[in-house]
């Protein structure tokens, strides 16, 4: 189920990680065992860093935490990077919305706050409705380009190119484009 014995020291904290994740659902191996299909052996072994989780063997591990890979990723890298490319930005599109959004400077264990470039297209119209992920979440958005209208906790807000809104997340929120030109804006998340 792994691979050959582990060298670096991101094996060593994702070791550690899975340990504790594992400790804190209070699983034993045997109950970890069942809940992904995989020998206790292995999971022993994986957890005392004496093999590299094979991307398989990971994805099963997510599973069974509630993690994506890239959640879990996150949560055992040292330092986060300072510098965060072009290139390495995540994008994500949903075309039927009209809506873009780049992850500028992404969300990371050791940091409160994250930077997202969002794209509306004219006439987009995008509710969050429910409860926000994070209650208080705070957000700053700086429109770019374009005019922008969010509304949150009731109150709509009208944002035009260089202004800022900001506020703190309570309750659903809506964002629509309301200029002929697509809205873009940098959106600045801040953990409470």
């Amino acid at each position: 189920m792994g691979s050959e014995p582990t060298s670096g020291p991101l094996d060593s904290r994702l070791a550690t990680r899975l340990a504790e994740l594992r400790t804190e659902q209070d699983w034993s191996l045997d109950d970890l065992a069942r809940r992904t299909n995989v020998s206790r052996s292995t999971l022993s072994r994986l957890e005392r860093a004496e093999i590299s989780p094979t991307a398989a063997l990971l994805s099963k591990l997510c599973a069974a935490y509630g993690r994506t890979m890239s959640q879990l990723l996150a949560e055992v890298e040292s330092e986060p990077p300072q510098l965060v490319p072009a290139s390495r930005q995540s994008v994500w599109r949903d075309d039927a919305s009209g809506f873009t959004r780049r992850s500028v400077s992404p969300p990371h264990p050791g940091l409160r706050g994250e930077v997202v470039e969002g794209t509306l297209q004219p006439g987009a119209d995008i509710t969050y409705d429910g409860p926000p992920p994070i209650p208080g979440l705070e957000q700053h958005i700086w429109l770019l380009a374009g005019a922008l209208e969010v509304t949150t906790g009731g109150t709509t807000h009208t944002v035009n190119t260089g202004d800022c809104l900001r506020f703190r997340l309570w309750a659903p929120s809506r964002f629509r484009c309301t200029s002929p030109t697509p809205a873009r804006y940098a959106l600045l998340v801040v953990l409470p």
